[in-house]
């Protein structure tokens, strides 16, 4: 019996070590009062969404083909809304200006007031680790905003898409939306 104990503690390590290997963690999120997901939802639908890059999580290739090759991956791992991310601006000055902005190792006071009117500041990264801050602005008002990171060595690393997805449904929370709190009976 001692010996089947542990064997179970060895297979229980090295599962709980793999799954660190391949974790993503989001940190808190704060929504302004006037976050509304029905609103994300009736600018994004079937629309495209502009995303603004501040940084590079891969310094090792040029910023170019980092935002060629995750352009994809943000796509994959989309909120719900029928939308397209894209880098483009608008063609025409639309108010209002809705984006989503990813800034990678932002500084440690950056704000996402600071990110919504422009500002970015970064600062070193860490090899192999890939930090994001991510801001959904409405012009200069930052309407919500969380934090992600993960290991990944590329943009095509899959525990990049991991973190994308959850950073995704955090940002874009459609709970507060609903007008009675989700009974898990019925499910969502």
């Amino acid at each position: 019996m001692p010996g089947a104990r542990c064997g179970f503690l060895v297979i229980v390590a090295v599962l709980a070590q793999s799954l660190a290997l391949h974790a993503q963690t989001v940190g808190g999120a704060y929504r302004a009062p006037q976050y509304d997901f029905s609103e994300f939802w009736a600018a994004t639908d079937g629309r495209q969404f502009q995303v603004v890059l501040a940084g590079n999580p891969f310094p090792q290739l040029p910023v170019e083909d980092v935002k060629r090759r995750l352009l994809p991956v943000l796509q994959a791992n989309k909120p719900r809304a029928n939308l397209t991310f894209t880098y483009q601006p608008p063609p025409e000055e639309v108010r209002p200006d809705y984006r989503l902005v990813l800034v990678f190792d932002p500084a440690n006071d950056l704000t996402a007031a600071r990110v919504c009117a422009g500002q970015t500041f970064l600062k070193a990264g860490t090899p192999g680790r890939v930090y994001v801050f991510g801001v959904y602005c409405r012009n200069d008002l930052a309407l919500s905003q969380t934090t992600a990171w993960t290991q990944a060595t590329g943009p095509d690393d899959p525990r990049l898409a991991a973190m994308f997805s959850q950073l995704f449904l955090v940002l874009f929370d459609d709970r507060r939306s609903r007008p009675f709190p989700v009974e898990p009976r019925f499910g969502r």
